[in-house]
This record gives structure tokens, sequence and C-alpha cells, in this order.
């Protein structure tokens, strides 16, 4: 299968879960770290949301990333403009490369949504159990942007 067919599949998946359950939108964006690439979220109340990313890692000769995570916000933070939720969750991942590889990713970070426009900053760490190849314990993270349709 080629990368484009993956991303096709991908986003035809998320863009679909649009049509079932919308709160406060679909967001597409890019996330600069490990892995780079791109990033969806799509709320599926006022306190929860699906976060999903296709990204390339850079580590070793490189591979292609696919992680899902179910996501909780919490709103603690308050601010005078926009909102500033902490988030965490639980997810997974698969690691195209050589070797195929499968883990749990544990997500915490923090979103800046803004009032006056559809767009989210956000940043996070991500410490991970790899299951296969081996097992393994690792972090991930990365700052990004997501624009809300």
């Amino acid at each position: 299968m080629t990368m484009k067919k993956l991303i096709l599949i991908f986003l035809t998946v998320f863009l679909s879960m649009n049509a079932i359950s919308q709160e406060s939108g679909l967001g597409l964006g890019v996330i600069i770290g490990e892995p780079t690439g791109l990033s969806a979220k799509l709320w599926t109340s006022e306190k929860t949301a699906i976060d999903a990313g296709v990204a390339w890692s850079f580590i070793n000769s490189g591979f292609l990333h696919i992680h899902a995570d179910m996501l909780v916000h919490s709103f603690l933070i308050d601010v005078d403009k926009g909102k500033l939720p902490l988030y965490f969750g639980i997810g997974g991942k698969l690691v195209l490369a050589n070797d195929l590889g499968l883990g749990v990713r544990i997500p915490l970070g923090m979103a800046y949504i803004f009032d006056s426009a559809p767009i989210d900053i956000f940043i996070e760490l991500v410490p991970v159990l790899d299951l296969a190849p081996a097992t393994a314990f690792s972090f991930e993270g990365g700052i990004g942007v997501r624009y809300f349709f």
C-alpha cells in the first residue's frame, strides 16, 4: 500500500466521523516534533476528543507513524480570551518500518483555543510503551496548529 493511499484512507475515515459526532468541529493541521506530520482532532463532546496523526519519525532511518488517541480536556486555567485546556488521554500507534511496530500512547498536553478564529495551537508530551517488535519505553511530543471546519 502506498503512502498516498494510507493518507487518503486516514482522511476519509476522519472526515466521515465528522458527520457522526461533532461538538466543536474537525480540525486539521500539522505537528512538528517527534514525529512530524499531519494532525487531526475531532471533538466528540465539550470535554472529549479523538486526536490522530500521520507523520514521519526521524529516529534511525525514519518510518511512517500513525496514531490515534482518546483525549479528555480540563478547563481549569481561566484566561481572558479563548480557552486554555489541559488534556490527557490514551491511544495507540502503528509504525510502518522494516518491522511493524505497535505501541500504547499516553498524551499529556495543553492547547490554546482562539475565540476569534477557528484555530488551536497545542503542545504535548507523550510517554509511549512500545509493544512490538520489542518492548521499550520512550517519549514523543511536539507543537502544532490546527484549523477547525
